[in-house]
């Protein structure tokens, strides 16, 4: 298990797209052994070093769990980030812009 998640790292980090086929037979593989391994105490180890990995788990019990190991701390924290900033400029009159740096309106 840990040689597929570190290739499937490899793979996702290098500089080229990695053969179609190769990506699958890793992602395939790495599948079989994240069911094989469901419940095992060395899992959340693995899926917390290995975020390629994690996200091949997601997927894989999406139906079940949904997004459950996306870090909803940080999407609430961007969040009120943003509403914060909002709420400064709009008490400054500035108007919200958008990321390409235009006005909304």
């Amino acid at each position: 298990m840990l040689t597929l998640a570190q290739l499937l790292e490899q793979l996702e980090a290098g500089p080229r797209a990695p053969a179609p086929q190769q990506y699958r037979s890793v992602v395939e593989h790495l599948g079989q052994e994240l069911r094989r391994l469901d419940g095992d105490e060395a899992l959340p180890f693995v899926l917390e070093h290995f975020p390629a990995t994690a996200t091949v788990y997601e997927n894989l019990r999406y139906e079940q769990a949904g997004l459950c190991r996306s870090p909803l701390e940080l999407s609430l924290n961007t969040e009120t980030r943003a509403r914060e900033l909002i709420a400064r400029l709009a008490a400054r009159g500035e108007p919200p812009r958008t990321a390409a740096g235009s006005s909304d309106a």
